[in-house]
């Protein structure tokens, strides 16, 4: 087999909007032969943003595979969305992803979503590699981002490359081209072939002392990681190029430092350079640690408690974890990452969360909206393949041999922050908007239905205006679904004041038989991942078996069903602390309702607390107008945490509560005679002031 699992990269472009992310994929699918023409996001004509709602908005909303061969390597690229507002969809590819490009403006350096992607691939301990784009712009400055990166993520960038010039006024100091610190030669891309063509040169006279300058700093970042490199170094106070390689390839896996490009993908320069720092630098499935999970028994129930390891290896059992779900008219199409072992198309394959056998009858290569079917009908560890078959699946689903069952780590996502009810145009609409929503959910993480018990609303939840827009596009376009919706409103949570315990009795004579239990329970605030944990503190034995998992079930059913003021609760924690169980009388009913009694007696103690949904905002704004953009800002009980000059303009950063933010893109623009931008993010869920719960009732 010819299958080279060193020759794959699984890569993920990730940054803020308008950074540059596509237009970089487009050039590097170009110059790789991927696609023989390039595409423009202003046009929306690029490959990867294939969505009529990214060709319109001119942003990427999917994450698109995609897959292109250089130099002897596979890349596997997915292309992520800058916007905050599709933040699952970054979340998911760095979950099975190996390593990262960062792309960056010279001009803005790091900004707010950048943070944001940065602590998601920190999370998941993916290497990466920073692309400085961009840098033909005014205002641009190569070494401001340096220290942007330094102090803002708190990493360290490691400058591979410096640019030659900066900026696009047409005088001899704009930016011509890179200068390349490993090889110590100046590189020029010809705009006339598209960038195609490129020409290694001397450094210019002029530079000399600059680049050996920067090289120093390389050479010195470097050296101590390697005993014999040291001494080489201490000894003619240089390295060669291989030996330079060699370390930062290791000290980028290990994660020491990030190895830092520079170019303009949009005029061409730096990206085939860009490529080879990939295939240099990243990671490959090997050199990633091994997958872990834990190890199911074949019997629905039963678990094991220790951890497994598999190898990225064809001859572990077969693994994969399923991170997107995309409506396909052949049926869901599956993207999978497969961490070990062998997938062939019509075999059969576990889903130990629903404990069912899955078929997967078609495996494709997947080529953003085109697929291409895999040859042999087969697909190895470390590849991103799609598959088609699999019914009963959703986003973070393991796929694993029958024999050899394992349940891999889910992928976590953010709470939904606003929702807004929805109702069908007609009555006869009904069905199909409640089948539509339930694909949308499927396909979605952070999409959220749910049906308000006391109005009979169906309420839809997402991660902003822009998501749950897009959402209501999709289900008219795609699914050809007529339906209303309402003001969009903020989605509250609840939590708990402080911990007590509490205990739930049922007792009641059904005929001559009396159905009796108590449950009790500690309920407590907690930070955790879970909006809800359930825990089990009882001694083996107490409780049969099969009435444990119902008891769990039961507490969490009625967590789920919201705290005192009805939303749903989050950072809450139950923990059995005992049972009271006789056989004959405490069977499924009585344990049940002692349960859901234990619940509701714990919330009223222990004090629910209405909680907001915080926002991280950055406005962009020229100096003249900061003074407005302050104060509507105060009006708003936001909260100001810093402000800096970048160049000519301002950035002021803040917190402020979701609700306060309706309408605030049409009112910056006004206060800013429409020169102003902003992003705005989920940051937290804070207590919220008594003026919004009194509002509320």
């Amino acid at each position: 087999m010819s299958y080279d699992i060193k020759a794959i990269r699984n890569i993920g472009i990730i940054a803020h909007i308008d950074a540059g992310k596509t237009t970089t994929t487009e050039r590097i699918l170009y110059y790789a032969g991927a696609s023989h023409r390039m595409g423009n996001v202003d046009d929306g004509t690029t490959i990867t943003d294939f969505d009529p709602d990214e060709a319109r908005r001119g942003i990427t909303i999917y994450s698109a595979a995609i897959t292109c061969r250089w130099k002897d390597a596979t890349i596997n690229i997915i292309d992520t969305p800058g916007h905050v507002d599709f933040t699952a969809e970054v979340e998911r590819s760095l979950r099975v992803l190996d390593g990262g490009v960062v792309i960056f403006s010279g001009v803005d350096g790091v900004e707010a979503q950048s943070e944001t992607v940065w602590r998601q691939a920190d999370r998941y301990g993916v290497p990466r590699i920073c692309f400085i784009n961009k840098m033909d712009r005014i205002g641009t400055n190569f070494e401001k981002v340096l220290d942007d990166i330094q102090t803002r993520l708190h990493a360290t960038p490691l400058a591979l490359q410096i640019p030659i010039g900066a900026g696009s006024l047409p005088d001899e100091n704009c930016f011509k081209g890179i200068i390349d610190l490993v090889t110590m030669k100046a590189l020029y891309w010809d705009a006339e072939s598209l960038g195609s063509k490129f020409e290694e040169r001397d450094i210019p006279a002029e530079l000399v002392d600059e680049a050996q300058l920067w090289r120093h700093k390389l050479l010195e970042a470097i050296a101590e990681m390697d005993e014999q490199a040291l001494e080489q170094y201490l000894d003619t106070q240089d390295l060669p190029a291989e030996t330079i390689q060699r370390l930062v390839r290791k000290g980028t896996i290990e994660r020491q430092f990030f190895p830092t490009l520079c170019g303009t993908s949009l005029r061409y320069i730096g990206v085939q350079a860009l490529m080879d720092a990939v295939i240099a630098y990243l990671p490959c499935p090997l050199d990633r640690p091994a997958i872990e999970g834990m190890p199911m028994a074949i019997k629905k129930g039963s678990q094991q408690t220790k951890i497994e390891k598999r190898k990225t290896s064809v001859d572990e059992p077969f693994c994969g974890l399923v991170f997107k779900i995309q409506a396909d008219k052949h049926g869901d199409l599956c993207f999978l990452r497969i961490y070990s072992g062998t997938l062939k198309s019509g075999s059969k394959v576990l889903n130990p969360r629903t404990n069912a056998k899955e078929l997967v009858s078609q495996i494709w290569r997947v080529q953003a909206d085109s697929r291409e079917k895999i040859e042999a009908d087969e697909a190895y560890a470390g590849d991103i393949v799609g598959a088609i078959g699999p019914k009963e699946i959703a986003t973070g689903d393991t796929l694993c041999a029958t024999q050899n069952p394992i349940l891999l780590e889910k992928i976590t996502f953010p709470e939904t922050v606003i929702s807004m009810a929805i109702e069908p145009d007609s009555s006869a609409e009904r069905k199909k908007l409640e089948e539509t929503l339930r694909r949308l959910a499927k396909q979605d993480p952070t999409f959220k239905v749910r049906i308000n018990e006391e109005t009979g609303e169906t309420l839809v939840s997402g991660m902003g205006e822009l998501h749950l827009e897009v959402i209501m596009d999709r289900m008219q376009r795609e699914f050809g679904v007529k339906a209303r919706v309402h003001k969009p409103r903020v989605s509250y949570r609840e939590t708990v004041r402080k911990a007590v315990n509490v205990e739930g009795e049922f007792s009641r004579l059904v005929g001559a038989a009396t159905h009796s239990a108590k449950v009790r329970l500690r309920v407590e605030p907690f930070d955790g991942e879970a909006a809800v944990s359930v825990e089990n503190d009882l001694k083996p034995g107490v409780l049969p078996t099969a009435l444990v998992s119902l008891l769990e079930q039961s507490i969490e059913e009625g967590a789920n069903a919201g705290g005192m003021y009805g939303n749903p609760l989050m950072r809450v924690r139950f923990t059995i602390t005992g049972v009271d169980y006789k056989e004959g009388e405490s069977n499924d009913v009585a344990l049940t309702a002692a349960a859901a009694k234990a619940v509701a007696e714990g919330l009223e103690k222990a004090g629910c607390v209405l909680l907001e949904p915080v926002m991280k905002l950055e406005v962009v704004t020229p100096e003249e107008f900061i003074g407005n953009v302050q104060a509507d800002l105060n009006a708003r009980r936001a909260a100001i945490v810093r402000s800096e000059n970048r160049g000519r303009l301002w950035v002021i950063e803040a917190e402020v509560a979701l609700a306060k933010m309706f309408g605030y893109s049409t009112q910056v623009r006004g206060l800013s005679q429409g020169r102003a931008s902003y992003s705005m993010e989920p940051l937290k869920y804070a207590e919220a002031p008594p003026e919004v719960l009194e509002s509320m009732w």
